[in-house]
Formats: C-alpha cells, sequence, structure tokens
C-alpha cells in the first residue's frame, strides 16, 4: 500500500476558501515581532495567507484582517509591497492560461 502526504490546506484571509498552502502568499509576524513576507512557508511566527487575487487581497486590506489575524499593526510598505506581489502572481497567472 502507498502512502499519500497529505497537502497542508490554508484559509485566504480575504474570500476565506482554502487552497494548498503553496497556492497563497504568507504574511508572518516573527517572534521578534517584525512582520515580513515568507514567500518559503517555513519562517517561524504568526502567519495569515491571501490567494493570489487582487480582489482578496483588498478585501482583506479593507477589513483589517491582516491586523487581526497577525494581532499586530502591519507596515504599510509592508501592505504595498504584498499588493504588488499578488497583481504580480495574478497576472502571471491570467498568462498561464
Amino acid at each position: 500500500m502507498t502512502k499519500v502526504k497529505k497537502i497542508p490546506l490554508r484559509r485566504c484571509t480575504g474570500c476565506g476558501q482554502s487552497f494548498p498552502k503553496k497556492e497563497l502568499i504568507r504574511v508572518v509576524r516573527t517572534p521578534e515581532g517584525s512582520v515580513v513576507l515568507d514567500f518559503t512557508g517555513k519562517i517561524g511566527g504568526r502567519g495569515a495567507y491571501v490567494c493570489k487575487k487582487t480582489d482578496c487581497f483588498k478585501k482583506a486590506r479593507k477589513q483589517n484582517r491582516f491586523k487581526t489575524n497577525l494581532e499586530c499593526e502591519i507596515p504599510e510598505e509592508l501592505l504595498a509591497a504584498l499588493e504588488e506581489e499578488v497583481a504580480l502572481a495574478e497576472k502571471e497567472n491570467a498568462d498561464e492560461n
């Protein structure tokens, strides 16, 4: 019998749907208190995920879901960088289809 590896699912803070962890962008608050984008998914700390859709990012930002999930203030520069990453990923997905 072969063992099937379970794919970890995470919930998007924007739309609330569950996706495989690799399909989302992670924002993490490190134990030191800094907030960074985590492209590896391995940085220690409290994480929040958003899918690669601009609408989801805007909804999560408007409703302060990153602040709520990470339990801290999110620097404006980080939100701007995250918005760029989401837009870039959405464009890449559109180009593939």
